[in-house]
């Protein structure tokens, strides 16, 4: 396993919650500015459309915080297992509202220890940073041997390894750790507790993140 930055606990939880607001920042403002506009508005068609952006932007910070309930929490209780089909219900709900990339998720049901379920989910934000123009993510869960085999295939135009990620996986990185870059150091560090190697190759418009 690469040599991973140092980072006390208080730093990778700070991290970590700075990335989760970053997330929902978005949807949240929006659904402020909705109810802006329609305190401001007695237009039937514009309190309609305010009404429209509150309803999706709602969704979107639902889906969002359900993911990283799953994918950064404690979800279940220490050492529970996880079930991949509620796995495979947030990262559709994550991926519904990103208009360029579509979610694809291959792999029979079944119950998982946790930080494979959120390696697994880790791994797909890493995919989605892999192809900044859209396309196609797919998630694979390959059972049958001592343990599963995590796949994620990232597929689209100018597809390449986040450098981040990169820098993290050649034991290379040497920038300050902010927000953006803690999300695939804690894919890593949950890899190594959970015993697994990642690694990442390029095909063509594809890059395959597999953890072994």
């Amino acid at each position: 396993m690469q040599k991973l930055p140092d980072l006390s606990p208080l730093d990778l939880a700070a991290l970590l919650c700075s990335r989760v607001c970053h997330d929902i920042i978005s949807p949240v403002g929006a659904i402020a500015n909705g109810l802006e506009l329609m305190d401001e508005s007695d237009d039937e068609e514009t309190r309609e459309i305010a009404f429209s952006l509150i309803r999706s932007s709602a969704t979107n910070a639902s889906a969002r915080l359900q993911y990283a309930r799953i994918a950064f929490g404690a979800a279940g209780s220490a050492g529970a297992d996880i079930d991949t089909g509620d796995a495979e219900s947030v990262a559709r709900g994550y991926f519904a509202n990103e208009k360029k990339l579509t979610l694809e998720w291959n792999g029979a049901r079944a119950l998982l220890p946790k930080n494979q379920v959120k390696l697994l989910l880790n791994l797909l934000l890493v995919a989605a940073g892999a192809v900044p123009r859209g396309g196609v993510i797919k998630a694979e869960i390959v059972t049958g041997g001592e343990k599963p085999v995590l796949i994620v295939t990232a597929t689209g135009p100018t597809a390449r390894v986040p450098p981040v990620f990169l820098a993290l996986i050649n034991g290379q990185f040497e920038e300050h750790l902010d927000a953006h870059a803690v999300q695939p150091l804690y894919a890593l560090k949950l890899a190594e507790s959970a015993g697994y190697e990642v690694g990442a190759t390029i095909s063509g418009e594809s890059v395959v993140f597999s953890a072994r």
